[in-house]
């Protein structure tokens, strides 16, 4: 395949992956890192060699490590307690199971239910709850910000040779 299809194969897959950093029903960081995987085996790689793609993978690991713990840190920031934080990350794998909805609304339901478990206070579930809204909201933009940078790097690394 000639490099130029073969750059163009690799950007479509990133940007693809940029759209799946907010749009739950797309692999986001994966798509991204295949992009670059393809890039990387097809220039026998050169310039994109294994540090920077291992560079790549572990920025893929820490956003999905923001947007599934983003939750606990918003259910804690506004007052939820530790079991809350708890509720919010466990109602977020739960979540993956039910689809678009429930990875939207498994953080906050998780935070709630626990926090009136914990505390039986239902202006503290519903701040706790409030708290992973903005959480969830956030580790999508940090997401969507590292996919940015992921496809930037891998950019200016085949620019510039």
């Amino acid at each position: 395949m000639a490099p130029g299809a073969v750059l163009a194969l690799a950007f479509i897959f990133m940007i693809a992956g940029i759209l799946g950093s907010f749009l739950p029903v797309i692999p986001g960081t994966p798509l991204i890192l295949f992009g670059a995987l393809i890039y990387a085996l097809a220039t026998d790689f050169q310039p994109v060699d294994t540090w920077r793609l291992a560079f790549l993978v572990a920025l893929a690991g820490v956003a999905y490590a923001l947007e599934y713990f983003s939750a606990a840190l918003g259910t804690r920031k506004l007052g939820g307690s530790r079991w809350a934080m708890l509720g919010a990350v466990l109602g977020g794998f739960a979540g993956l199971f039910f689809g678009l909805l429930g990875i939207l609304f498994g953080p906050i339901l998780g935070a709630i239910t626990v926090e009136l478990i914990y505390r039986k206070d239902i202006h503290v579930a519903l701040k706790s709850g409030l708290g992973a809204v903005v959480g969830v909201f956030l580790g999508v933009v940090a997401k969507l910000s590292i996919s940015v940078v992921m496809v930037g790097l891998f950019t200016f690394w085949v620019i510039r040779g």
